[in-house]
């Protein structure tokens, strides 16, 4: 069975931005349709995944994007966020193969733009962080999990109106937990700039866990522990400059 929270989360938590008429085909909304229970890894929490990705259009046009048998939309919500930061925002989901596991893809209105490679086993899985520009040249780059329960490779992506590409990566951070219905973690924007704001692996449901900030560096991605633990509320103050590194 669907659960509650997972179900109000692909119908409600998708992201809305103002209509723009001077862009054509501008997506103002999007959200996970179809449920599904053709893949049975149940990383969320149940064994019920989505067939269909919704998009909503400034002009009010609905237009919806429908996976084969062989795919899932294995994630929690889809992302909206102006990667070019052309006026007209892409939406970032996480596609899963029923035999190559997850991979990262990038649709705009009139369908998929770019994808990473499958991860390449079944029942492998990534967690998107969020999308910030870290580079500074005023694009915005799409960081993520890539297993997150495994080897917590995070991954930072800048996406250049064809390819994803990957720009720094390092591993044994998490921002989810086997059997969570959301994603934790996110991006602070304080002082020193955009931060991907993690727990250092391992993260279970006993103990406390560290929180850090990884900070981009030249091509490093750079730790920064926080004084506290991971926690959904320090997170928040986190991304809200309340808290900051050690």
């Amino acid at each position: 069975m669907l659960t509650l929270a997972r179900f109000a989360a692909a119908m409600s938590l998708a992201v809305s931005l103002s209509p723009n008429s001077g862009v054509a085909e501008t997506i103002t909304s999007a959200r996970y349709t179809d449920p599904t229970t053709r893949y049975d890894h149940g990383i969320l929490g149940d064994a019920v995944e989505w067939g269909a990705l919704e998009v909503t259009l400034d002009n009010a046009t609905k237009r919806r994007f429908i996976l084969p048998d062989t795919l899932v939309f294995e994630d929690t919500s889809p992302r909206l966020a102006d990667l070019d930061q052309d006026g007209s925002p892409e939406v970032i989901v996480v596609e899963s193969s029923l035999t190559r596991g997850a991979r990262l893809v990038i649709y705009g209105p009139s369908g998929r733009l770019a994808q990473t490679d499958h991860i390449g086993r079944k029942n492998r899985w990534l967690a998107p962080v969020g999308a910030a520009d870290f580079t500074g040249d005023g694009r915005l780059e799409i960081a993520m999990v890539v297993t997150p329960h495994l080897a917590g490779r995070v991954e930072l992506l800048a996406y250049d109106g064809t390819n994803l590409k990957l720009i720094a990566a390092t591993t044994g951070f998490t921002n989810h937990r086997i059997g969570d219905q959301l994603i934790a973690g996110g991006i602070r924007n304080c002082d020193a700039g955009p931060q991907i704001v993690l727990a250092q692996m391992p993260w279970r449901d006993i103990g406390d866990s560290p929180m850090v900030a990884l900070e981009l560096q030249g091509v490093m991605l750079v730790p920064m522990p926080f004084a506290v633990p991971f926690t959904d509320d320090n997170v928040a103050k986190a991304q809200a400059c309340a808290l900051s590194p050690e």
